[in-house]
């Protein structure tokens, strides 16, 4: 698991002040990105070395309590599932020790014109040993 802290900026919230709720996925990807940089490899030099990408097939969000702004907010990442051709990422996000909210993404691994293809073992490797069972965003 990896945690990201994140302070909540005006321009995420609503005219309540709390955050719009697709503003949420955004954390999941900044959570996502500094889990794939913690496992050794920057999401930028995945795609240019390997001419992959790894687009969003599913996500799924579970609200519990709205984040504010100006709130510090941590979001915890883990791998939840990794398969030949796609990943599973679990999301919890905490301002402190609430859960705000939970969910997780499923990536497909595409090349650049689209085609699902094989993950590199390279990536396998890197991120085969975190696999959880239990998965922020799986409760």
């Amino acid at each position: 698991m990896i945690r990201t802290e994140l302070r909540v900026i005006y321009g995420d919230t609503d005219q309540m002040g709390v955050v719009y709720y697709a503003n949420y996925l955004r954390y999941f990807e900044a959570g996502r990105n500094e889990y794939i940089r913690a496992h050794g490899l920057r999401y930028r030099d995945f795609e240019e070395r390997f001419g992959l990408r790894l687009p969003v097939a599913e996500a799924s969000v579970s609200y519990r309590i709205p984040a504010r702004y100006d709130d510090v907010i941590a979001v915890e990442t883990s791998m939840a599932e990794l398969r030949r051709a796609s990943a599973r990422f679990g999301y919890r996000i905490l301002r402190g020790d609430e859960v705000l909210a939970t969910g997780h993404t499923v990536h497909a691994c595409v090349d650049l014109e689209g085609r699902v293809r094989r993950m590199p073992q390279e990536l396998v490797e890197r991120l085969a040993g975190s696999v959880a069972g239990g998965a922020p965003g799986e409760e």
